[in-house]
């Protein structure tokens, strides 16, 4: 048997004769771009795609990939990804959504989805703001932040995404921005040929409810100066002039100017492996220091706990053979009424 030769795909072939109905301006279309970019590069048919959201704004994604999708039910979509992957090995899931769904009701769920390295990819946009229901504080919101539902500031601290997903285990932790759709493009595809789960926290502009609050991070005059990326085994260097970096003090670290005290080879070499250095990149935020895009942490040594599953399953069925499904429900403990 011969193997059959992959369908050339371009972006337009994973679009959907569905108007895209989101806000002028919003920052999913960008993420949406780079989606569409990647699964048509990625290698995999597209009816081997899976697309599973929950609510918010970002859940409309399904309705805009030509694959196969599912919406489904507040906070509960990284369950649904879990089972899908599980019944379907073959399958691609990526599991799109925002930070309302995927942090707060549904927080219990990513964080036991990471836990376990089920090999979906999580995608999780990010604009600091419950966006459908018309501009609530989330988790993700600042202290202070003034909303409908914190008229007077909220007084919550922020969840952070990236250590979040690195405290519960996850093998592949990374972070972009709407705007940067090619970095995008490339954090997803290396996250999708990650084996286990790729979390990919996005930020993202919600230009009604929470414009500009990334806008630090994303324009081009002030994005060299307040972000910093993140390449494996070489120096953290930013600024416009590359003449900025971050460099380890003690059990912290600090941001130094080059070209006189210190040089590049003062700096601290980013090392993707490295878990603990990861964590302390998580900490680095915005006005102190430059915040990190790029992939924080990979660990490729731990197997996918569908894989694990299968594995399981296998060795009991050659071991046992197949299990009588009556016997098992009856058991020992049951008795029937004449």
């Amino acid at each position: 048997m011969t193997d059959v030769a992959l369908p050339t795909y371009k972006a337009k072939d994973f679009a959907t004769d569905q108007d895209v109905r989101w806000c002028p301006g919003c920052g999913d279309y960008a993420v949406l771009t780079a989606m569409k970019k990647m699964a048509a590069d990625l290698g995999v048919k597209r009816e081997d795609f899976m697309f599973v959201s929950g609510i918010g704004c970002a859940a409309r994604f399904p309705y805009y990939m030509n694959t196969y999708g599912a919406h489904t039910i507040h906070g509960r979509s990284p369950a649904f990804a879990t089972g899908v992957k599980i019944a379907n090995p073959d399958l691609e899931v990526f599991l799109i959504s925002g930070d309302g769904d995927l942090l707060s009701i549904g927080g219990n769920h990513t964080m036991h989805a990471l836990r376990r390295n089920i090999d979906i990819n999580i995608v999780l946009l990010n604009n600091k703001i419950y966006g459908l229901t018309k501009g609530q504080y989330s988790p993700t919101s600042e202290v202070g932040k003034v909303t409908k539902s914190t008229p007077h500031g909220s007084l919550d601290e922020p969840i952070n995404p990236i250590t979040i997903a690195l405290a519960s285990g996850g093998t592949f932790v990374a972070r972009s921005i709407d705007v940067d759709v090619k970095g995008l493009n490339a954090l997803i595809t290396r996250g999708a040929r990650h084996t286990g789960t790729s979390f990919i926290e996005v930020y993202q502009d919600c230009n009604v409810f929470n414009h500009q609050t990334w806008f630090y991070a994303t324009q081009k005059d002030t994005r060299p100066e307040n972000t910093i990326v993140l390449e494996h085994e070489k120096p953290l260097v930013f600024g416009a002039e590359k003449n900025k970096g971050i460099r380890r003090n003690g059990d912290s670290v600090e941001v130094v100017t080059l070209g006189g005290e210190f040089t590049e080879a003062d700096l601290l070499v980013h090392d993707e492996t490295n878990l603990a250095q990861a964590f302390l990149l998580s900490q680095l935020y915005h006005p102190e220091f430059p915040e990190p895009m790029g992939v924080f942490y990979v660990d490729d040594s731990r197997p996918s706990y569908n894989d694990q599953l299968h594995s399981q399953v296998d060795e009991v069925l050659t071991k046992h053979g197949e299990a009588d499904l009556q016997k098992l429900i009856t058991g020992s403990d049951t008795w029937t009424v004449a």
